[in-house]
């Protein structure tokens, strides 16, 4: 059952990569197809869009889950046959939208002012409250290029049949508030997070692999209702909290997160959709 339903989808991915490869410029997709607008069709060898939204799920980073609560986009497009996939970042450079999502809590539930006793550390923590600036936001990065060839891993066999990797993502995680200055980070360019999903089973956490649909003319391959997971990947200290202070205020944070955390002790849900089109197709609407 599994080699026909891939030889149905492998048989329509190659009838569609049969037309001619897109030029590059700039494209406004309509209809079904405005997803794709950011296919990086610069690269006249791309076969595939994609499109996927993630609107659910959850990260745990050692002691600390916030929840997605807002939508996140990835977007590019890729060339090559399963397993050997390039994946190539959005054309506008945004290839995973850097969408804020809250972390429960904020700022008190990563310094605590009360349980302070580092009189710098305290005044600051109570400055954040008198002023209202306590909400902390976490915003997911890819690490390494987000235009051009990426570092991302996409397989879709695998993630239809919950097998192995079915995306893979190098991140860092940024902790944004006025107090935690513009460079607190969990991970970094040159120590990222690895996150390899799986719509099977990862430690304690399982996945599901959606359901796989087509539209009229066969030209948009949908799954919707996928859950990505991983419970294996390891977290590094954070680093940079607090700007000039961060010798004092990184520790406190680490401290609070229960980072650096190893293997079994991370956790991250991702409920997406996903799309795939060619460039063709999506040309063809505007």
């Amino acid at each position: 059952m599994k080699k026909r339903i891939m030889g149905v989808v492998a048989g329509l991915i190659a009838a569609m990569a049969l037309a001619p490869a897109a030029m590059a410029s700039t494209h406004h997709p309509t209809g079904e197809f405005t997803p794709f607008g950011e296919c990086p069709f610069a690269r006249a060898t791309i076969t595939d869009c994609v499109s996927s939204i993630t609107t659910g799920g959850s990260v745990t980073i050692g002691n600390k889950t916030v929840p997605i609560v807002n939508p996140v986009t990835l977007q590019g497009g890729f060339e090559g046959v399963v397993p050997n996939i390039d994946f190539y970042g959005a054309e506008n450079g945004e290839t995973l939208s850097p969408t804020p999502q809250p972390v429960p809590g904020g700022l008190l539930g990563l310094l605590n002012c009360k349980t302070q006793t580092n009189l710098i550390i305290k005044g600051l923590c109570e400055a954040a409250l008198e002023n209202g600036l306590t909400g902390v936001d976490a915003i997911v990065e890819l690490v390494g290029p987000s235009k051009g060839l990426t570092n991302i891993k996409l397989n879709t066999e695998n993630l239809l049949f919950s097998e192995g990797t079915a995306l893979q993502l190098p991140i860092k995680i940024r902790l944004k508030n006025p107090t935690l200055g513009n460079e607190c980070y969990i991970g970094s360019d040159k120590e990222p997070m690895v996150i390899s999903f799986t719509s099977g089973t990862s430690g304690a956490l399982t996945g599901a692999p959606g359901t796989l649909t087509f539209n009229n003319d066969f030209s948009i391959i949908t799954v919707e209702g996928a859950k990505i997971v991983n419970n294996t990947f390891s977290a590094p200290e954070a680093h940079g909290c607090g700007g000039l202070l961060s010798i004092l205020i990184n520790p406190v944070v680490n401290l609070m997160l229960g980072t650096p955390a190893g293997e079994g002790k991370n956790f991250a849900t991702l409920e997406a959709g996903f799309k795939d089109s060619q460039p063709e197709y999506v040309i063809a609407s505007e």
